[in-house]
């Protein structure tokens, strides 16, 4: 058996994420192996060799499912035809970008005509916002670079970057789920939200999860107030949550790739900062909380996730 690389090792070398590495593999992009001395993932050379691959499709924004299916071919066919539809879709975007800008100059031209006291002008204005805004799209840059360094920094440039806040969130008694199956998760979810129904306030999120990279499991939390003792716990352990600065961003639930694209934009956020730096440690790392109200989350479509990633101000001992 050849060299054999931990997944820690591999995460920080190529600034992957466990949880992203745990993703590609579960989808059959790479294998990990264990040894029986050592009880995480390791990957071999060949698995290597495979990560840089897909880290080289995902820069070029290569969906993943595709990825499947140009490493199930056994010839170059299928790359060269999904490298050729993303060329087209690229042209078809220039394309609409040179007509948004004949639109909004055209529209200019059309303000400086109006008369914004004459009632049939301001009806005219306000068709005319909307067929722009009828147009305008999420335009995808991924380029089509001719080396892997223009290629990043393209998508360096040009990614979607989060909208980020911080946020302290304070120190306080939580409760756990502890590392259960499912039916563990749902009597801990039945028992914060009776907890929920008796609180006093209703200004910030009580319950976050965050994911054990080493048991490889979910870990549900919930901070509970004073009057909250062991006799309403039904038997989920209390700790003493440490609190602290979080960068926080939104995405949409159950979209990993929406939720990987805010988690990285945060990190990156962060890195550029001058008076932050990133504090993820062993009991310290980023969580996530549902929000938004039931009513909300049927008009926009989807439920928003707030990613929360622990960081620290420049100097600060941990």
């Amino acid at each position: 058996m050849g060299k054999l690389t931990k997944i820690r090792e591999v995460s920080l070398q190529y600034d992957i994420t466990a949880r992203a590495l745990k993703y590609y593999e579960d989808m059959g992009l790479i294998q990990s192996t264990k040894s029986d001395d050592y009880a995480y993932r390791l990957y071999d050379e060949s698995a290597i060799k495979r990560l840089e691959q897909i880290l080289i499709l995902r820069k070029l924004n290569i969906k993943v499912r595709d990825i499947q299916r140009i490493f199930q071919s056994e010839n170059s066919d299928v790359v060269l035809e999904i490298l050729s539809q993303k060329v087209t879709d690229i042209d078809n975007e220039v394309s609409l970008l040179h007509e948004l800008k004949e639109v909004v100059i055209d529209f200019i031209k059309q303000i400086e005509q109006f008369n914004f006291h004459n009632e049939s002008d301001v009806k005219l204005l306000y068709e005319k916002a909307k067929e722009i805004q009828g147009q305008l799209v999420n335009v995808d840059y991924s380029g089509n670079p001719s080396t892997i360094k223009r290629l990043i920094d393209v998508t360096e440039k040009l990614e979607k970057k989060p909208d980020v806040r911080i946020v302290e969130l304070p120190n306080c008694r939580m409760i756990t789920s502890g590392e259960g199956d499912k039916e563990t998760l749902r009597r801990f979810d039945r028992l914060w939200s009776k907890l929920d129904t008796k609180r006093k306030d209703r200004f910030f999120p009580r319950d976050f999860m965050w994911w054990d990279e080493e048991r490889k499991v979910s870990i549900w939390w919930y901070a509970i107030e004073d009057w909250v003792t062991e006799m309403d716990t039904k038997g989920f352990e209390i700790f003493e949550f440490e609190g602290g600065f979080y960068a926080a961003g939104i995405c949409r639930q159950d979209d990993y790739s929406d939720g990987m694209r805010v988690y990285e934009g945060i990190k990156a956020w962060v890195s550029e900062h001058e008076s932050f730096e990133l504090d993820e440690r062993l009991g310290h790392c980023h969580l996530w909380h549902v929000i938004g109200p039931k009513d909300t989350n049927q008009e926009l479509g989807y439920r928003q996730l707030e990613i929360f990633v622990p960081i620290r101000l420049v100097g600060t001992a941990k």
